[in-house]
């Protein structure tokens, strides 16, 4: 018999509750001891766990109000982060010996707003380098 194959169909696209990172206490801890890159116009910070994992990590969200003094632009632009990630999560969940990010932060540091496809195509790159990064970072240590 033929083994199913997970299809686009067959994935979970949510971005429930429990998958969002609010405690301050873990957001402390992700900006104080968490690895980072940028991909203009974003920049992702990770927190790596022991073993490597195929539940989804905690994922933060942020827009600066430096760069967006409206909130009606940051909230845009949140809602624009979050569903290009909850389009994406899934190259993460379903990573060859799964994946070693317990949380991370989605920043947006670009000082215009860009279109979906633009934030889309950047953050499945950062999560392409975040999947080589974090395997290869051991979790007791920190990186950049």
């Amino acid at each position: 018999m033929n083994t199913p194959v997970s299809t686009p169909a067959a994935r979970s696209y949510s971005f429930p509750k429990e998958e969002h990172l609010c405690r301050k206490k873990l957001i402390d801890e992700l900006f104080g001891r968490g690895s980072s890159f940028g991909l203009y116009p974003l920049r992702l910070i990770w927190l790596p766990v022991e073993e490597p994992s195929t539940t989804p990590p905690q994922v933060l969200v942020s827009v600066s109000k430096r760069n967006f003094k409206r909130a009606v632009d940051r909230n845009y632009l949140k809602r624009l982060l979050r569903e290009a990630y909850r389009l994406n999560k899934y190259r993460l969940l379903e990573a060859e010996g799964g994946h070693r990010v317990g949380q991370l932060a989605i920043i947006y540091t670009g000082k215009e707003k860009k279109p979906l496809a633009v934030v889309e195509k950047k953050l499945i790159s950062g999560l392409e380098r975040l999947l080589t990064d974090a395997n290869a970072t051991p979790a007791g240590s920190t990186g950049s």
